[in-house]
């Protein structure tokens, strides 16, 4: 239990943190604030690392819905203290994670215009999941949805080479 407090707390300081740094700054060429890609990339690092302490039959992987079967369950437990809600894919390299009561969303769950706010707080897991399928072998882009709080859906594409 105190794990997981610590972690959100490290996170919403890490967010604050970032914004009071940079509050207005423009985004990037590819329609980004330079604040989400700064905490996409922490994200995506320690993903990384997670992914590198993985046990050894985890990075046998080699399915994707394995990959996601795992990275639902446990690697979601690890950090979040529950697993996924939903995983729904296309067949076709395109995976919906469903997660009805986000922890790092549930203090913004009181009111809807918290929802404009949701982004940055979904930067870092979104680099968290790119960086572990990076070190389980596969290439994605990530994005959040967020349409009521506290739940959001992580839409993950996997990349052919």
């Amino acid at each position: 239990m105190a794990d997981s407090v610590l972690f959100e707390f490290l996170h919403t300081e890490m967010v604050a943190e970032l914004w009071d740094h940079d509050p207005d700054s423009d985004p990037t060429p590819g329609g980004q604030k330079p604040s989400l890609s700064v905490l996409e990339g922490i994200g995506f690092r320690v993903g990384q690392a997670l992914g590198e302490r993985l046990p050894q039959d985890a990075l046998a992987f080699r399915e994707e819905l394995d990959v996601f079967k795992f990275l639902c369950k446990d690697l979601w437990v690890a950090v979040f203290q529950k697993q996924v809600d939903g995983l729904r894919t296309n067949h076709q390299g395109t995976y919906v994670l469903q997660d009805n009561s986000f922890p790092l969303l549930l203090p913004m769950a009181s009111g809807l215009q918290y929802q404009e706010e949701a982004a940055k707080f979904l930067a870092f897991p979104c680099g968290l999941l790119r960086g572990s399928l990076h070190t389980l072998g596969f290439r994605s882009s990530v994005t959040a949805l967020v349409a009521a709080l506290p739940a959001c859906k992580f839409q993950v594409v996997i990349q052919k080479p």
